[in-house]
């Protein structure tokens, strides 16, 4: 039930994981506007967009801990209205974020029986930004497909001496023996991921060119096939407990995520597909996390805007010069190639920035790898964090995938804070 995978892959940049863990605990577990079970039923709600069950099996069982009711995890038929009603937000963040606007903002604090606070929406809408780019993280370092080879393994509750994800930082800081210790998981986890990947290689015995063309019709159909079987799993067993428990009543984790979701048929849509009469491109000149969105964010929900802040700018600051000479360029201008590639797929466009340059910068397998793992996460496989950048090494990998967590999670967050933003104005 730990997220020792993630931290593991996270520890090849100690100062971000530093800065990752902080505003983790923070939002799942310090003082804020929502009560703790809800927060992580709607991270629950969140993976579960993407068909996350690594992190669907941690925070089902971060949420008995809590205190959760157990009848909850059956599915959103039995969850409080309030909860409920978030699901329209859910959905769109985690896919199409340009669709949402003020009216979805204003449905959800009108004044009735279940209307949510400015600052409860505000704590839950970080945390539906959190978990749908962390899902992305997980599915593009090979975390979740690592969880399905132990899908099995029981989610026993943790021993004092084995901390949780959420529990790595002691209030404010993790420790330099914590960044240690990951470090050296790191290290050591790749001897793990060799045998893994020499294991793999014999299963799939797919020819490097029909795979890349694979993905590309993957990309231009939008995964019809994968939501197709989606909606055959909605149709569960009523009443069915979605995690499993074994003859002792432990939780070994969730077997159908589909009860988590309403309209499992959608996901997302090229920008450029949308209907241009309803939607227009999203400027940053004219709504910025650093003008407009920190601001807001930090005073409905005290603190967290100053953590946030400290994350987006640490992973621009991690060292990338190596990564950037093998594709010939500055680093600096490597980075933003790619944090603007995933914007522009979000429809975020910057006036000063010449997208000529991304597909200068950025090969076609490496843009098949970056939409895969922003825009549906679910459909990497065990092969691709390898296959598509064999000149790359594994810290570097993973730093382009910290890229991905950071761009998805602030565009998902731009759209949102400027509906609210609308809807106050």
């Amino acid at each position: 039930g730990r997220l020792e995978a993630v931290t593991q892959q996270m520890g090849y940049h100690p100062q971000y994981l530093d800065s990752f863990l902080k505003m983790q605990h923070y939002l799942m577990h310090m003082d804020g506007p929502l009560p703790f079970d809800c927060r992580h039923y709607i991270a629950i709600m969140a993976a579960a967009r993407h068909q996350c069950r690594y992190l669907v099996n941690l925070h089902v069982l971060q949420f008995l801990r809590a205190g959760g009711d157990p009848q909850w995890l059956r599915g959103l038929d039995f969850i409080p209205p309030k909860l409920r009603n978030l699901n329209e937000i859910n959905k769109i963040l985690a896919h199409r974020p340009w669709l949402i606007t003020k009216e979805h903002i204003e449905k959800l604090l009108k004044i009735s029986e279940w209307s949510w606070s400015l600052a409860e929406l505000v704590h839950a809408v970080v945390l539906l930004a959190h978990c749908h780019a962390l899902a992305s993280f997980v599915f593009g370092c090979g975390c979740e497909q690592d969880e399905g080879m132990r899908a099995r393994g029981l989610l026993k509750p943790l021993s004092p001496g084995n901390q949780c994800f959420c529990e790595a930082t002691a209030g404010t800081c993790c420790s330099q023996e914590l960044l240690r210790i990951n470090r050296k998981r790191s290290l050591d986890s790749c001897m793990e991921l060799d045998s893994v990947r020499e294991h793999m290689q014999q299963i799939h015995v797919e020819t490097e060119g029909r795979e890349e063309m694979r993905l590309l019709q993957q990309d231009r159909e939008e995964g019809e096939g994968q939501e197709v079987e989606v909606a055959e799993r909605c149709s569960h067993p009523p009443g069915g407990l979605s995690p499993l428990a074994d003859n002792n009543g432990e939780v070994t984790g969730a077997t159908n995520l589909a009860c988590y979701m309403q309209d499992p048929d959608f996901g997302y849509q090229d920008f450029a597909r949308r209907d241009e009469d309803q939607t227009q491109v999203f400027r940053a000149q004219d709504y910025s996390w650093e003008d407009h969105g920190f601001s807001l964010v930090n005073r409905l929900y005290s603190d967290i805007g100053h953590l946030l802040d400290e994350k987006f700018r640490m992973v621009d600051g991690l060292q990338s010069s190596a990564m950037a000479k093998r594709q010939g360029c500055e680093p600096s201008v490597f980075k933003r190639g790619i944090w603007n590639y995933i914007h522009c797929m979000f429809g975020i466009r910057y006036d000063d920035y010449n997208y000529a340059e991304v597909n200068h910068l950025l090969e076609r397998m490496l843009k098949v790898y970056i939409k895969t793992v922003t825009c549906y996460p679910e459909k990497t496989n065990p092969e691709m964090f390898d296959r598509f950048w064999k000149q790359f090494k594994h810290s570097e990998k993973v730093h382009v995938n910290l890229l991905i967590l950071e761009a998805r999670m602030q565009a998902e967050l731009l759209y949102a804070l400027q509906a609210i933003t609308q809807y106050m104005i």
